[in-house]
């Protein structure tokens, strides 16, 4: 199967694939964590393995700074909870 480039299109409906999809599913792994920081390490390294699934794309790590250094994308992943969710603007 050939790989596309991700395109911003693309990871804003991956990224509602992906949140439907965990939604339903029990992340035996984490059960009893209480950790923030070791619940959005695992979820981003899902999200992670999920474009990867789909598109062809480079990956950072939390040492490189960024987690989707493309030129397209740019972007960092960020983990909130439920309890204390974020407030994000548009520029």
């Amino acid at each position: 199967m050939i790989k596309h480039k991700l395109s911003i299109k693309g990871l804003i409906t991956c990224a509602k694939q992906f949140c439907e999809q965990e939604s339903k599913t029990p992340n035996k792994e984490l059960f009893s964590v209480t950790d923030g920081k070791a619940v959005g390490t695992h979820i981003e390294h899902k999200f992670k393995d999920f474009l990867l699934s789909k598109y062809d794309l480079s990956v950072g790590s939390s040492a490189s700074g960024i987690d989707l250094p493309s030129v397209e994308i740019n972007t960092d992943i960020k983990v909130t909870s439920i309890k204390q969710r974020q407030n994000f603007r548009n520029y």
